[in-house]
C-alpha cells in the first residue's frame, strides 16, 4: 500500500483553505508541509486525518543493524550496543530491534524487505541505523527519500564521511567481494551445469 501525498494546491481543496494559508501554517509549524528531494512540499493522507480531528495511527521507532557475514558476529554485538545507547541517550524508545547479515547490496534481506514493507504502509515514525551503509551499500538517498515520502525519517547515528578515495575503494570491494562470491558458486558447481548441459568437462 502506498502512503497517498497531494501537492498544496490539491490538498487546499481538501480542506478549503487557500494555498497561502497551507505556506503560512508550515511556516509557523501549525502543519509543516513534507518536502521532495526538489524541495517541491507535499502533503499527506495523515495530515488529513489530523484536521479532521482524527488521530492518525501510531507510528514506530525501530532501529536496523547489519553486517556482511555471519563471522562478524562481535562487529553486529557492538553495532547494536551502539544504537542502543544512542537511542537511550536521544530519549528514542525503539519499539523494534531489526538485524540482518548480508551484503549491502543484496536487498533481499529478510529483516530489510519487511522493514520497507512496513515503511510502505506507513507504520515507521523513525529508522535508527549506525551508518548509511548499514542501511544500503549503494542508493541510500534514493531509499532516504522513499522512506520520507512515506512519512519516514532515517537517523544516521555517526554521519561521518570518509574521503571520496577512502569511499570509492569501500564500494569497490563490496562489489569484488559480491562477484567473486558468485564466482565461487559458479565453480562450485561448475560439473553439476556441464552435466545437464550434457557436456564432458
Amino acid at each position: 500500500m502506498t502512503l497517498k501525498s497531494y501537492p498544496p494546491r490539491e490538498f487546499g481543496k481538501m480542506i478549503g483553505r487557500t494555498t497561502q494559508t497551507l505556506q503560512r501554517w508550515d511556516r509557523l509549524g501549525i502543519l509543516p508541509a513534507k518536502r521532495t528531494l526538489t524541495g517541491r512540499r507535499y502533503y499527506t493522507h495523515d495530515d488529513f486525518i489530523a484536521l479532521q480531528g482524527q488521530k492518525p495511527k501510531e507510528r514506530m521507532m525501530v532501529s536496523y543493524c547489519r553486517v556482511s557475514s555471519s563471522s562478524q558476529k562481535m562487529d553486529l554485538i557492538s553495532q547494536k550496543a551502539s544504537v542502543e545507547q544512542f537511542c537511550t541517550a536521544s530519549g528514542r524508545a525503539i519499539e523494534i530491534k531489526y538485524e540482518d547479515v548480508g551484503s549491502g547490496l543484496n536487498y533481499k534481506r529478510k529483516n530489510f524487505i519487511e522493514l520497507m514493507n512496513r515503511v510502505e504502509r506507513g507504520e515507521i515514525s523513525e529508522i535508527v541505523v549506525a551508518h548509511k551503509d548499514r542501511l544500503v551499500r549503494f542508493g541510500f538517498d534514493w531509499f532516504e527519500y522513499f522512506c520520507r515520502a512515506h512519512g519516514t525519517k532515517v537517523v544516521v547515528m555517526n554521519n561521518d564521511s570518509s574521503s571520496p578515495e577512502a569511499e570509492m575503494t569501500k564500494d569497490l570491494l563490496s562489489i569484488i567481494h559480491c562477484f567473486s562470491s558468485r564466482l565461487y558458486g559458479l565453480r562450485k558447481y561448475k560439473k553439476k551445469i556441464v552435466a545437464m548441459a550434457g557436456e564432458q568437462p
